[in-house]
């Protein structure tokens, strides 16, 4: 078996990565560690360290514009790896739909698609989230 379809399994096997990497198959879009800090509520260790883990499995991509590093799904060609975003794409989105609100709250906070608020902003802490 491939050894790198091994290591986004087990990627995928933490709760807290799943979360994300579910959140970036849903939301179609890219976020930075501060975004996933403030969606997710994580420390800024565990939120940068979950997402470079889903990296280094190639389960996602990143490019860094300014001071922000965006994280976005890696392109993937291969059927397994395409079976095993869809199997992460159906999971009912009543399971991640406190997380799924945090995170469209957060997104739209960007100006012109840049994230422009750091983490646990005064701005953050006053939004009220619809799910």
């Amino acid at each position: 078996m491939n050894e790198a379809y091994i290591d986004a399994l087990k990627a995928l096997a933490e709760p807290h990565r799943l979360r994300l990497f579910w959140l970036l198959i849903h939301v179609d879009q890219c976020i930075t560690v501060a975004e996933a800090m403030d969606v997710t509520g994580d420390s800024q260790y565990n939120a940068s360290r979950n997402l470079k883990i889903l990296y280094k499995a190639n389960l996602l991509a990143q490019h860094k514009s300014g001071k922000w590093v965006y994280y976005t799904l890696a392109e993937q060609d291969l059927p397994h790896w395409k079976a095993l975003v869809e199997s992460v794409r159906s999971i009912a989105a009543e399971e991640f739909a406190d997380v799924a609100a945090r995170c469209k709250a957060r997104l739209a906070m960007r100006v012109d698609g840049e994230c422009v608020v750091g983490a646990n902003s005064d701005e953050w802490m006053q939004t009220k989230f619809e799910s």
